[in-house]
C-alpha cells in the first residue's frame, strides 16, 4: 500500500472497473431478443436493493415485467406522452425529438418499473422531516446502482422517463399512493456507444466539470483546478 492509499481503498483494478463502468454507461434504445438470465437479473435487483436510503426507509419496489401485452401498453403511454411533449420544440430540436426511440420498451426482453412508497418506514422518518424529497433522492440511488451492475454484467438499460404516472399506475395496479418514478428497460445490444445517444444527436453538449466546482461558496472558482492543472 501506498501512501496516498486508504486503508480500505479497493486495489488498482477494482477502481479501474468501477470507473470503467461509471463512464461507459449509456441510456440504451436498441435491444437483442436474448433473455436475461434470472440470476442476472436477480443480481441487478440485489444491486438495486444495496442502495442507500434516508433513514434507511428503502422506499422502492421492483415491478419485473415481462408481458408482452403489458409491454405494448406501456409503449402506447409513453409514445402518447411523447407526441404531446413535441409542441415544446421547435425546428431542428423537434425533429431530433421525433426520432428518440421508445421501442426499446417492446424490444427489451424486461421492463422494470421502479416505484417510491412515500409511507414505507412510518409518518417520521429519520433525515427525511426536513427534506421530504430526499425520499426521491434514495430510489434515484437504488437506479444508479442497477444501472451500473448492469453495465458491468453487459446488460443495456434505457430509462423512458416520459409518461403520466396516472397511466401507468391503471397499467400495472398500482395503487394511488405509489409513485412510478422509472420504466427501465433492461437487455442485451449489439452496442454501447462511444458519447450518451443524446450528445450524439446534438441535443447537448456535457458541461465542463470544472465549470461546476466552487470553491467554499455560490460562484467562486478554485484558484487551481483539482486535477492539478491551473485555471486557464
Amino acid at each position: 500500500m501506498t501512501g496516498t492509499e486508504q486503508k480500505h481503498g479497493f486495489t488498482e483494478s477494482e477502481r479501474a472497473a468501477v470507473y470503467k463502468a461509471i463512464e461507459t454507461r449509456r441510456d440504451i434504445r436498441r435491444f437483442r431478443q436474448d433473455p436475461v438470465p434470472d440470476e442476472v437479473l436477480y443480481r441487478l435487483l440485489r444491486a438495486a436493493h444495496s442502495a442507500p436510503s434516508v433513514g434507511f426507509m428503502q422506499p422502492w419496489n421492483f415491478i419485473v415485467i415481462t408481458s408482452e401485452e403489458t409491454k405494448r401498453k406501456l409503449k402506447q403511454a409513453a409514445d402518447k406522452e411523447r407526441r404531446a411533449l413535441m409542441i415544446h420544440y421547435e425546428d431542428e430540436k423537434a425533429e431530433r425529438f421525433s426520432k428518440l426511440k421508445i421501442e426499446g420498451l417492446e424490444e427489451a426482453p424486461i421492463t422494470v418499473c421502479v416505484t417510491l412508497d412515500p409511507t414505507r418506514g412510518g409518518p417520521h422518518v429519520l433525515g427525511r422531516n426536513s427534506i421530504p424529497e430526499t425520499d426521491l433522492a434514495s430510489v434515484s440511488c437504488a437506479i444508479q446502482n442497477l444501472w451500473l451492475a448492469a453495465r458491468a454484467e453487459g446488460v443495456a438499460v434505457g430509462w423512458v422517463s416520459f409518461y403520466k404516472k396516472q397511466d401507468v399506475r391503471q397499467i400495472l395496479n398500482i395503487p394511488p399512493h405509489i409513485d412510478p418514478v422509472a420504466l427501465l428497460s433492461l437487455g442485451y445490444t449489439d452496442e454501447f456507444p462511444d458519447a450518451p445517444i443524446l450528445e450524439q444527436a446534438g441535443w447537448r453538449k456535457r458541461i465542463s466539470l470544472d465549470e461546476l466546482i466552487f470553491k467554499e461558496v455560490w460562484g467562486t472558482l478554485p484558484d487551481e483546478r483539482l486535477d492539478g492543472g491551473a485555471d486557464g
